[in-house]
Formats: structure tokens, sequence, C-alpha cells
């Protein structure tokens, strides 16, 4: 539980700051498709690689996928309807077939209706989290934060020796 608390004190940090909301964004993005889509298959992987190629906030991303593991196992029943759908299509069986004998394509579990579901919801909502999740940071930045740092008791925290050493250390520690 403590690496939970650390992870969204830092998400909350990492909110605060000045990193791009772009960044921040793709990583909540990342997250969700990490968080949808069972753990186990090439695609999460091929997530992950995405993540350690690419400036994206890695943080962002593993706090989103913790919490949308719980959504997602709600959501089963619906992969599940989704994914037999698009398997049972006629016209994609020979397309199928020749994906399953293809050398590393098999390890996408794509057979299976609940990884083909949960695949092609989030890939298709991907988009829509990406927006919703870059206009929340902004609003977010614009709105809460702006006036917590006009509050009386921020310009108090401000104020004290131990903030001021805070903010000195945290910016010599990444440099």
């Amino acid at each position: 539980m403590g690496l939970i608390l650390k992870q969204i004190f830092a998400f909350i940090k990492l909110l605060n700051s000045e990193t791009g909301n772009i960044s921040i964004a793709l990583g909540m993005t990342c997250g969700f498709i990490l968080g949808m889509t069972p753990v186990l298959s090439l695609h999460s992987l091929l997530i992950f690689l995405i993540l350690f190629f690419f400036r994206i906030q890695i943080g962002a991303a593993l706090l989103m996928a913790f919490f949308f593991k719980f959504i997602a196992f709600l959501l089963d029943p619906v992969f599940h309807a989704v994914g037999s759908q698009v398997l049972e299509i006629e016209s994609l069986a020979p397309f199928f077939v020749k994906l399953y004998n293809m050398p590393l394509i098999p390890y996408t579990r794509f057979n299976n209706s609940i990884v083909m579901g949960s695949a092609v919801v989030t890939f298709l909502l991907s988009p829509l989290v990406y927006i919703l999740s870059q206009y929340l940071i902004i609003k977010y930045r614009v709105t809460v934060l702006a006036k917590m740092k006009t509050t009386k008791f921020w310009k108090a925290v401000e104020a004290t020796k131990f903030y001021q050493w805070y903010y000195k250390y945290d910016q010599y520690k990444w440099n």
C-alpha cells in the first residue's frame, strides 16, 4: 500500500510541476491501454517499450494502469462480447488463420475473446482518453493549482525554511 501512496503523491507532484501536458497525457493514455488489456500479451510489451524509448511519464502510466485494472475487471463481459463479435466475422477467418501461423503474432493472444475485445475497445478509446486527460491536466493547472497558490496557507508554507530547503534540494537532486 505504501508504494501506491508514494505513486499517488508523485503523480500529484508531477501535476503541480512544470512538466509538459503532452508527456503526462501520453503517460495516462499508455496507462489506460496497459490497465485495460491483459498484462501477459505482446501488445503490453510494445506499450512498455514505447514508454521506455520516448519521453512519456512512466509514473503516470503505471499509476493509471493500476487504477484501470479494476475497471477492466468489471468490463470483462463487455470485452468478451466485443471480442467474440470480431473473432466470429467470417470474412476475417482466413486473415486470423494467417496471423496464427506467423512466428510472433500468436503471442498477442488475439484468439482469446477478452484479449481481442479489450484491445479493440482500448485502441478505439485511447485517442479520447488522450484528449480528455490533456484537457483535465490543463484545467487542473489553470483552476485548482492557480487558486491553491494564492491562498494564505500556501504562502505561509512557501515562507517556511523547510519548504525553501526542500525546493532547493529538489532542484539539485535531478541535475
